[in-house]
């Protein structure tokens, strides 16, 4: 591989196991790291891949849960994801990288489009998760063209050609795989072999449906709103008109429609991530880890961001680093199915063992050429690092709101809930605890163990059936957001119920604080639950707990708390709720929780203050939380007066 400085292990206390060049804090005063460091993480990452190798380079097939493709697929996987962590390097390198790393690509080429090699590919089928993978297998030919594609025997480039011919005319999953099929066909086109111009052209004119403003995509019909957007929707279109040369004109004037939407999505990108790099913890696939920072990098590399280089590279660098110094990279240098460490309930059942080297997107800077700003202009802080940040973000129905104090980014959800629009009425769809909750942050996950999963605590306000049975809030109406102020409505049921309950809430933020005011209509006698953030760690959380609050602190001083100020009981205790082995950021995790009693029926108000700090001196105090805000409730309004003199006015409809 290319010359690397001299080498030195990561700070103290760090859990990475790769080994880094020495700091450039003169360069990169946030992260320390540089290009240098950005290659020697690729190199390592692929170079760990070696002993898990068929034969014949074909197959990558590493330990871990086989995913509900089968092993076939699962090896496929392990070869096209990591194909593309080694098609930036080699290309952003110019081809200057060890020639055995080509070899190996190029080898497993040759093996997997051969049907007597043994290791031969699975062929493409309607909604097959081949299709995923031929995408990557696309790109990375795409982009290492002179190194591997154009030295290849005809024979193996028209073998290639075939296997990725499979999606002519073949049916995707109607989200971003259709995004697949376009980024295929498109290399398929540019190497003059057998392509559907329609397959492309439908593609592309079906995302225009999920486009709904602000840089903002769904991943598909309904409000789904997650990660996707970033390292798939805005990502694939800008790599597919490098594929076509989109200044060319022969893009049919997409390229510039693509790149405004980047910008716009970037503006408000930085506000996703916390003071230590890692992003905001919500949505599916997060085994994909520091992909998140995917877009900031595709927005330099198609020259329409609106971040300055060295908050670019800030971003990027600090989110590779706070995984890396986490666990993931594992000691065997695998990215294993998890968040830091090994974790399967953040994953899906189409996860396999190498799903994470989607992380490999990532590096998809690496084709910046070494003297492009990003990587020579000095690091600049992300947004929560110089001062209190509050983003509002109408399209999904978000609200951000970042804390300078302890770099913790929290996200109040008034507007993603991932249902499909042929399950919205009574009865039908889930909420999963990824999407459907009130709130998210930078620093906590919610527990999804399968108890977890069905007791719906976290951050979630509950009407209880008489066996306890929490209601679920599946389809989210929003209606505001904008401001430090967000609000939305949804339907509750109950087991023998008539229902639905109509449960309306507003979010109004202050500094580390979310407010809840809710007005919730219900049966009289029934119970109603909220849970705040849950907090977790590798030891136990000391808990607390008081008439109308519960308070959870881990022992690096991160609390979570949940005030009551109106409309619950004021004797009631609170209490919070422990779980082993249910949450990703630690084995043990804990949640504060209310609970009224009894509803007096028809509609009550609700206001709770959630509080997230990540302070070390000392726990939040509950009766100085509750003694802050003044909470006055007329059949007009619900008035929250601040001791700063800040009023603000929910208005009861």
């Amino acid at each position: 591989m290319s010359d690397s400085p001299s080498f030195t292990l990561p700070p103290a206390g760090s859990r990475s196991r790769l080994i880094l060049p020495p700091a450039d804090t003169a360069l990169s005063p946030r992260t320390g790291w540089s290009r240098a460091h950005w290659e020697s993480v690729a190199d390592q990452l692929l170079d760990a891949l070696v002993p898990y190798a068929t034969p014949g380079r074909a197959q990558y097939r590493l330990p871990g849960r086989t995913s509900k493709s089968g092993e076939l697929s699962d090896g496929l996987e392990g070869f096209a994801r990591s194909f593309l962590l080694a098609a930036f390097r080699i290309a952003g390198a110019r081809g200057q990288v060890d020639e055995a790393l080509i070899e190996r690509y190029t080898a497993g080429l040759v093996a997997g489009t051969d049907p007597g090699s043994g290791e031969a590919w699975p062929r493409l089928a309607d909604r097959s998760q081949p299709m995923v993978e031929a995408a990557s297998i696309a790109i990375g030919l795409h982009e290492t063209r002179p190194w591997i594609w154009d030295r290849l025997d005809t024979r193996v480039q028209e073998r290639i050609a075939d296997w990725l011919g499979g999606f002519v005319g073949r049916r995707t999953h109607d989200n971003n795989w259709r995004l697949f099929q376009v980024v295929s066909e498109q290399f398929l086109a540019s190497v003059g072999a057998p392509h559907s111009r329609s397959d492309i052209e439908n593609g592309l004119d079906r995302i225009e449906d999920w486009y709904v403003g602000d840089g903002w995509y769904t991943d598909g019909d309904g409000r789904k709103f997650d990660y996707y957007i970033g390292w798939a929707m805005h990502l694939y279109p800008l790599l597919w008109s490098r594929m076509v040369g989109g200044a060319s004109g022969d893009d049919g004037g997409r390229t510039e429609v693509y790149r405004r939407r980047l910008n716009r999505f970037l503006t408000a990108y930085p506000h996703f991530f916390g003071a230590d790099g890692g992003p905001v913890h919500q949505g599916r696939s997060l085994t994909y880890r520091f992909a998140a920072a995917t877009p900031v990098w595709m927005g330099a590399l198609a020259d329409c961001t609106p971040l300055a280089p060295g908050l670019t590279r800030r971003l990027a660098s600090g989110a590779v680093r706070h995984f890396a110094e986490r666990g993931a990279p594992d000691e065997r240098g695998l990215l294993t199915l998890g968040w830091y460490d090994e974790f399967l309930p953040v994953t899906q059942l189409y996860s396999g063992p190498a799903s994470p080297y989607w992380a490999s997107k990532a590096f998809v800077g690496l084709l910046l050429p070494a003297d492009h700003p990003v990587w020579t202009e000095p690091e600049l802080p992300l947004p929560v690092e110089e001062s209190d940040q509050y983003t509002a973000l109408p399209a999904p129905g978000w609200l951000l709101h970042g804390t300078r104090r302890d770099g913790i980014v929290r996200l109040v959800n008034h507007g993603s809930d991932r249902q499909d629009p042929g399950s919205w009425g009574r009865g039908a769809g889930e909420d999963d605890p990824h999407y459907a909750t009130f709130g998210y942050s930078s620093a906590t996950a919610p527990d999804t163990s399968d108890e977890a999963w069905a007791d719906r605590l976290g951050n979630h306000l509950a009407l209880l059936a008489a066996d306890g049975t929490p209601s679920k809030r599946r389809r989210i109406h929003p209606e505001r957001c904008e401001g430090r102020t967000a609000s939305s409505w949804y339907e509750a049921e109950l087991p023998g119920e008539e229902g639905p309950f109509r449960i309306d809430t507003t979010s109004v933020l202050h500094g580390a604080w979310e407010i809840r005011v809710h007005r919730v209509a219900a049966p009289a006698g029934c119970a109603v639950r909220e849970g705040g953030h849950t907090v977790a760690a590798a030891d136990a959380p000391v808990t607390g707990s008081g008439p109308g609050w519960a308070l959870a602190r881990t022992a690096t001083g991160l609390s979570s708390a949940v005030v009551g100020l109106h409309g619950w009981d004021a004797e009631q205790e609170g209490a919070v709720v422990r779980r082993v082995n249910a949450n990703a950021y630690g084995t043990h995790s804990a949640t504060p929780c209310l609970r009224l009693e009894s509803h007096p029926g028809g509609v009550h108000v609700l206001v709770t203050l959630i509080a997230l700090v990540g302070d070390t001196s000392a726990a939040p105090d509950p009766q100085e939380l509750r003694d802050a805000i003044r909470v006055q409730v007329t059949d007009e309004a619900v008035l929250l007066t601040f001791t700063d003199g800040e009023t603000v006015r929910v208005q009861q409809e």
